[in-house]
């Protein structure tokens, strides 16, 4: 190998490695409507779920269907999807199968959402703005493969694929979460209010990420927060 074919791989390495940082105050936006942008998320470590938490939030004036959240492994797309098909009902998904939660519309504000699940009982709960929504049954006794691809701002349809741009997120994301297990009612208000967090696979704080496409980091406004 030459020294031009050397560098150019060295580059091409750089240009692919995977991004981290404290995004605190930061945003992801997703600049157009529809896209084909997205973020690859990698939680550590990689290991078989039995339970977990995702919450984040997001600011849109979308009224089409869009995803959120979409963890997929290769037997299954739809490991994890937080899904929003219209402006008053959440869609969450576990192993290919979802419940529905009634939200109320909130037009032209951050949104602040977490979803947990617990294989043991099959409750699932969703909480929107700090409150919680009425706990429903979903995949009881069922476990969540490992070795995912974690995306924002699309719909896996297949491994780390099959997009429908049609189900693309446009606008602004935040404070994305993830953990291993189901976090109290106190920890659930404390991740909106934006108070300390326990430690957790996937942080805002920490996030090991790519930017896909036509997605760009700015500094938040402060004044459509909770903080």
């Amino acid at each position: 190998m030459d020294k031009l074919q050397l560098w150019l791989l060295v580059l091409t390495s750089l240009s692919e490695a995977v991004a981290q940082e404290d995004l605190y105050r930061k945003v992801f936006i997703f600049r157009n409507d529809p896209n084909e942008a997205y973020v690859v998320v990698k939680p550590e470590p990689e290991q078989p779920l039995q339970n977990f938490t995702v919450c984040l939030r997001s600011f849109t004036d979308l009224t089409r269907p869009y995803s959120l959240f979409s963890y997929a492994t290769k037997g299954q797309d739809n490991e994890i999807l937080l899904f929003k098909p219209k402006p008053s009902e959440y869609k969450l998904y576990v192993g290919g199968e979802f419940v529905t939660f009634r939200v109320p519309e909130i037009r032209m504000d951050w949104e602040h959402v977490c979803a947990s699940w617990e294989s043991a009982t099959g409750i699932a709960e969703f909480w929107v703005n700090g409150k919680p929504l009425p706990r429903k049954g979903l995949q009881k006794g069922y476990s969540i493969s490992a070795e995912a691809v974690i995306i924002l701002g699309q719909d896996q349809d297949s491994f780390g694929g099959g997009f429908d741009l049609y189900n693309s997120f446009t606008g602004e994301m935040a404070e994305v979460y993830m953990w291993g297990y189901g976090l109290s009612p106190g920890k659930m208000r404390a991740a909106y209010q934006s108070l300390q967090l326990p430690p957790c696979s996937l942080g805002w704080r920490n996030l090991q990420y790519e930017l896909k496409g036509d997605v760009v980091i700015k500094p938040r406004l402060r004044e459509t927060m909770s903080t």
